[in-house]
């Protein structure tokens, strides 16, 4: 009895170190994106349309870059530590951040190096050849990403969170700051636009070095956790072949990730290229692809961003309920991740759909001509919210489980399925630049569908209706009540931005409200929130 009432307290315990490390990591998240939103007002104004399609594709081959080198190595790094945490393998957990640490390092100054060299080629080839020196001037910043990543993956098997909060505010605020003032000067100058780009992209390369420098400070400074894992013990026969270990786990994980990434490259190139076989010209592709990816694609990325918190925190604690081979404790995990994912999904997705225009009036500000082509990519590319959340996570659950190769079999699937419905469909005269946002839908519907066949033989949570109905239900309830009163208050004010901000708070509560009603929101969700569970420490 003693025993079974010890493992539900642990079981327990693990579901509420989750809900934990998910609140640290969402909070500094949308800290994050609120800076990243407030760094590309001042860089459109100064650089405009045309100058952020310069920025942005340097930022995208960036991207790609990076997911080779940090998308799997992290992951495979936490989910090793905290195995051997539950084990008690100080020594085990010694070797595999040394060896994580050497990959990282030899795999950013690969990456910087080639980023470098051939900065011209590169930018050549995804068809924005004035983007090279933008390209060159975020190539020292891949070593920077790695080396940070490394630090992070070691403190999230550890469960804990805050140094990647941390860290995350401060790249963020560097690169607004050095980002924004580095464009300014360079304009006042009478710098080119290409160049202006390149000296604004520099600012982000000092906002990783920040990041590196403050994650390097902390990791020094953390001697508990140096102390917890300097405990000798004989190390298993099967942990000797530390680098095996972590590639066997990081390369399928890195694999699926750049699918998505050379697709967004692909996609890049795509948009670019058919704009110009169906005549339009080379400077107004770039002004559309610029207001595309600087008003549009950041404001979709905004709540998958948030749903990643879910996922870093629920590798390593999933590990440690798999590694105790706790059923419950896994199906705690598996719930609260799912339920936590569409609670804010279902909502975001139908939000931005409806509400695209006067979100970007309010957050762009006086682009009216970019609103004007991004408003109607972003309404698309709100149904897309969702299924982007779910693969989120459900990448996270199979990782965990070590079925690393399914996620890449899905996302293979859904980055053909986009390629070619993307060929397709901006080639078309009347489609043009909508069928970017289509062909990302398509492609999003294609692997959430898979991936939750997939994880379906694993899945000990509760069930659809629970985790998906309530919310959906909830959702519903509060977009209703938001548009019941933004319909009027639009046409009495004659300014749909202006109905939107009265409408904001409305519909925000009347979601809570319906979804504390309907039990999507639970008692123990809300005990998680600080001011919540200081009011009941004090009764």
């Amino acid at each position: 009895m003693i025993k079974q009432t010890n493992k539900k307290i642990a079981d327990k315990k693990i579901g509420n170190g989750f809900l934990s490390g998910v609140f640290i990591l969402s909070v500094s998240t949308v800290i994050v994106k609120v800076i990243g939103l407030a760094c590309k007002i001042p860089l459109i104004s100064l650089l405009g349309a045309e100058g952020m399609g310069y920025f942005n594709s340097a930022l995208e081959i960036h991207a790609l870059l990076c997911v080779i080198s940090t998308a799997g190595l992290p992951v495979a790094l936490s989910m090793l530590v905290s195995a051997c945490r539950e084990r008690n393998d100080g020594v085990g957990i010694r070797k595999i951040w040394r060896t994580a640490f050497a990959l990282f390092l030899l795999l950013g100054g690969v990456g910087a190096l080639i980023l470098s060299c051939f900065a011209p080629a590169i930018s050549k080839g995804v068809g924005n050849p004035d983007a090279a020196a933008s390209v060159a001037a975020i190539a020292p910043s891949l070593l920077f990403v790695c080396f940070a990543s490394a630090v992070r993956g070691y403190f999230q098997g550890f469960g804990h969170m805050t140094p990647t909060a941390i860290s995350q505010l401060i790249e963020a605020l560097g690169k607004l700051i050095f980002g924004v003032l580095f464009a300014y000067f360079a304009l006042d100058s009478g710098t080119s636009l290409p160049l202006a780009a390149a000296y604004s992209v520099f600012g982000i390369t000092l906002g990783t070095a920040l990041s590196a420098l403050y994650l390097l400070i902390s990791k020094a400074r953390n001697r508990r956790y140096n102390i917890e894992v300097s405990k000798p013990q004989i190390l298993p026969r099967k942990e000797q072949k530390t680098v095996s270990t972590l590639l066997k786990i990081a390369f399928p994980i890195t694999v699926s990730s750049a699918v998505l990434s050379v697709t967004r490259m692909i996609d890049m190139s795509l948009i670019l290229r058919r704009l110009s076989d169906i005549g339009v010209s080379s400077s107004r592709a770039n002004e559309i692809f610029g207001s595309y990816t600087t008003l549009a694609l950041p404001v979709f990325s905004l709540v998958p961003s948030l749903i990643t918190p879910i996922a870093l925190s629920l590798v390593p604690q999933l590990s440690a309920a798999i590694e105790k081979r706790s059923s419950d404790g896994q199906g705690r995990v598996l719930s609260d991740s799912m339920r936590l994912t569409v609670l804010f999904a279902i909502p975001s997705s139908m939000g931005i759909a409806l509400y695209a225009r006067p979100i970007l009036s309010i957050l762009f500000s006086g682009q009216y001509e970019a609103i004007d082509i991004a408003a109607p990519l972003l309404s698309i590319l709100g149904g897309s919210v969702l299924f982007s959340c779910v693969i989120t996570t459900t990448n996270a659950i199979l990782q965990s489980y070590r079925k690393t190769v399914l996620p890449i079999i899905s996302m293979a699937v859904g980055s053909a399925v986009k390629i070619v419905s993307a060929y397709i469909l901006i080639g078309i005269e009347d489609i043009g630049v909508y069928g970017a946002p289509i062909s990302t839908f398509l492609c999003n519907v294609c692997i959430t569908a898979m991936n939750l066949y997939f994880i379906s033989g694993v899945f000990k949570g509760d069930g659809i209706l629970k985790i998906w109905g309530r919310p959906f239900v909830a959702s519903l309830g509060g977009i209703l009540l938001s548009l019941a009163a933004y319909i009027p208050l639009t046409s009495l004010l004659g300014s749909e931005t202006l109905g939107f901000m009265i409408v904001l708070p409305i519909a925000l509560i009347g979601y809570f409200a319906f979804a504390v009603l309907t039990r999507a929101i639970t008692k123990d969700d809300l005990l998680l929130l600080p001011f919540v569970k200081n009011k009941s420490n004090n009764k």
